[in-house]
């Protein structure tokens, strides 16, 4: 007499719902990543402004929906891993529970470290390296911003916003140059620049030509692929604008060159069109710019 058995062999192999429910696990940590990519691009294209996509279906810190999102995914993906464990067969479920909760635990990783950072930057859109001596944009900047409808204006000596005292207490009001300084890394000061919001702001100042920085900076801004509103070699004046790839909002740098008895001093601003703080974009953005100019002159020596 023959018996048949009663497991099928898909359920061995799939462990029943217990795999499928695994495979829902994963796909919703799937969708969880397309949520945050799509606010984002939404934004970029226009199908809703810059505060809907980043404030409130991604979300500032304690705020918008990207924390309920990453939290529900890897929620989900824990409990796939727990029912996976449950009883045999598990291999299947177990794998798909496992790749479920590296996608969502990823994902939070990164929500959480962009919120981690959002709190330890101070509410800064613009840096420069001189406050004292201040970069203005040129007439053809100011018309770029205004037709592309920039909310942030650019001052000779700007104050915190009040808009900052909810998530700033005690810093609205403040010169953004005097927020910007006590920011920086100070060598001799700070054993390191990890341990400040800022890397050190200050102008580059070299032993080359006017010239030679002017064509080294526009070389910069050519590589990076940054769009040049003006350059001025008489004046010494540069000024363009990076487009940020998820959201498509614009930030400006404005490069003013001179000569002094040394050589030749650099200074640099970068101010974000939107926003209240840039997460240490533009001080990064001119830091970055300087080191590169630096190199740049420093093999033409």
């Amino acid at each position: 007499m023959t018996i048949k058995s009663e497991i099928n062999p898909g359920d061995s192999q799939n462990a029943g719902w217990r795999g499928k429910f695994a495979g829902e696990a994963l796909i919703a940590s799937l969708i969880a990543v397309a949520w945050f990519a799509l606010a984002a691009l939404g934004t970029r294209f226009g199908f809703w402004d810059w505060h809907t996509g980043a404030h409130f279906l991604i979300g500032t810190p304690g705020q918008g929906l990207g924390r309920f999102v990453a939290g529900a995914a890897v929620l989900v993906s824990l409990a796939a891993i727990i029912v996976s464990l449950s009883k045999a067969p598990r291999k299947r479920a177990f794998m798909l529970a496992f790749a479920a909760l590296l996608v969502s635990t990823s994902l939070a990783g990164r929500f959480v470290g962009a919120t981690l950072n959002a709190e330890a930057k101070p509410p800064l859109h613009d840096i420069q390296t001189d406050w004292s001596d201040p970069i203005s944009p040129s007439d053809a900047l100011f018309t770029e911003r205004e037709a592309t409808g920039a909310t942030n204006p650019i001052e000779d000596d700007p104050l915190i916003p009040e808009a900052a005292t909810a998530r700033w207490p005690g810093l609205a009001g403040q010169r953004v140059a005097e927020v910007q300084e006590a920011a920086e890394y100070i060598p001799g000061v700070h054993k390191s620049p990890k341990q400040t919001p800022y890397p050190l702001i200050a102008p580059l100042v070299m032993d080359a030509s006017p010239e030679a920085a002017f064509a080294a900076a526009l070389a910069a801004i050519d590589r990076r692929g940054w769009r040049l509103t003006l350059a001025e070699p008489e004046e010494g004046r540069i000024d363009a604008s990076e487009e940020n790839f998820w959201f498509g909002t614009r930030d400006d740098i404005l490069i003013r060159i001179r000569a002094v008895d040394e050589g030749v001093r650099i200074d640099v601003r970068s101010v974000s069109r939107t926003g209240l703080s840039d997460l240490g974009a533009n001080a990064k953005r001119v830091r970055n710019l300087l080191d590169e100019l630096e190199t740049r002159l420093g093999k033409d020596l």
